[in-house]
C-alpha cells in the first residue's frame, strides 16, 4: 500500500483499520450492512493499490471515502463531508445536500 501524505506534509503508513473506522463512524446508526462497509473499504484499498504510487495525499483517500459513502448512504456522505471539509456554517451543509439532490431532481424533471 502507498504511504499517506498528510496535509502538514508528514507521512504515515496506510492503516486499513483507520479507513474502516472512518467509514463506520460516518455510517453509525445508518441502515448499511457490515458487508457493504467492508466492500467499500476493499474498493478503496484496491484503488490505492492499483494507483501504483508509493505515496498518495490524504485528500485523495478522503475523496475516495466520500465517493463510496455517496453510493452507500447520502446522510453518511454529508456527515463525513462536514467533518472532512470542515464545514463552518449551515450554508456549506445546504450546498452538500444540493449536490446530493442535483441528480435526483434532474431525473425527476426528465420524467415529467
Amino acid at each position: 500500500m502507498p504511504s499517506i501524505v498528510k496535509r502538514n506534509g508528514s507521512r504515515s503508513d496506510f492503516e486499513p483499520g483507520k479507513l474502516r473506522g472512518s467509514l463506520s463512524l460516518a455510517l453509525r446508526k445508518r441502515p448499511v450492512s457490515t458487508e457493504d462497509v467492508d466492500a467499500a473499504a476493499a474498493r478503496i484499498e484496491e484503488t490505492l493499490l492499483a494507483s501504483g504510487k508509493r505515496e498518495v495525499p490524504s485528500a485523495y483517500v478522503g475523496e475516495l471515502v466520500m465517493n463510496e459513502l455517496k453510493k452507500l448512504d447520502k446522510v453518511a456522505y454529508v456527515r463525513f463531508a462536514s467533518v472532512y471539509r470542515s464545514f463552518e456554517d449551515i450554508g456549506e451543509f445546504i450546498e452538500a445536500i444540493r449536490e446530493m439532490q442535483g441528480p435526483l431532481l434532474q431525473g425527476k424533471l426528465r420524467k415529467e
